[in-house]
């Protein structure tokens, strides 16, 4: 299902998939997230971080009258504040949604889907 913009010249169709990139990119631009994951981790099979060609599967973009309805799956890093990198994140896909495709954004939901360790090399 895609989101339809009306203006003076015509109509414009902004597929799921554009909006699911703009929204990935914006979700691990952030400081604190590893990467987004699978929405349905389950029946995916999917227990790792989605790559930029996949973030469809990690988004899920839902119209509504005043707006989209967007919900993010994502993985953060171990340490941070998880409810500060949730409103990061929730402002950022906001922002870029709003500023990229003219898309009225009324909810970002973000979900976390894990936690992990990242390997980092000590210096002795």
């Amino acid at each position: 299902m895609a989101v339809k913009l009306n203006n003076e010249y015509g109509n414009i169709d902004i597929d799921n998939e554009v909006i699911s990139t703009v929204v990935g990119g914006a979700a691990t631009d952030n400081y604190g997230v590893v990467g987004m994951a699978s929405k349905n981790q389950i029946k995916d099979n999917m227990n790792v971080i989605l790559r930029k060609d996949s973030y469809s599967k990690g988004v899920v973009v839902k119209p509504s009258e005043k707006g989209v309805i967007v919900d993010v799956n994502i993985i953060v890093s171990y340490g941070t504040k998880i409810s500060e990198v949730s409103k990061n994140v929730q402002s950022k896909v906001k922002y870029n949604l709003e500023s990229m495709l003219g898309v009225n954004t009324k909810i970002v939901n973000v979900i976390v889907q894990g936690v992990r360790v990242l390997n980092e090399k000590k210096i002795l």
